[in-house]
């Protein structure tokens, strides 16, 4: 039987230390815990896998006209990093990119991958919507809460 104090402590210290995944191995017992987003969860042998949680902001967006002068406001709304890591648009440099500008994504559409700590984060969309500007290229290191993508939501 696990103590439930041990476990909270590990949680404690995971989110301190910005952990997604902990596996821990005795003689007598082993437990992985994984942390996507903002809640925890504990498995004993076998883990869940659950999609980290992403923002979605309102911000307004300049699209510009033929003519420099002019300007119409759109509204877009930006899906922004959950985590510190290193954002990537695809699989591996060879691969097409997850999404690109004019592309269309519904709530489950996966948008990029963050590595944090060796562990790679697939970012999903979390909203329906079309894509109107990446953010960040490739490889760039990003911030908790930083805009990656600005959307035009459906």
């Amino acid at each position: 039987m696990i103590d439930i104090r041990k476990l909270k402590e590990l949680v404690k210290l995971m989110v301190a230390n910005d952990l997604s995944e902990m596996d821990l191995r005795d003689t007598d017992e082993q437990v992985t815990i994984r942390r996507p987003g903002e809640t925890a969860i504990a498995q004993q042998i076998a883990p869940i896998a659950v999609a980290p949680q992403v923002a979605v902001l309102p911000v307004p967006v300049a699209a510009v006209d033929a003519a420099p002068e002019t300007s119409v406001e759109e509204v877009g709304e930006e899906i922004v990093s959950p985590m510190v890591g290193t954002f990537y648009n695809s699989t591996d440099p060879d691969s097409p990119a997850f999404v690109q500008v004019g592309g269309a994504v519904s709530e489950d559409t996966t948008v990029c991958i963050i590595e944090a700590m060796k562990i790679f984060n697939e970012i999903k969309a979390q909203c329906n919507g079309t894509i109107l500007k990446v953010l960040v290229d490739s490889g760039d290191a990003v911030e908790f809460g930083q805009p990656l993508f600005l959307l035009k939501p459906q």
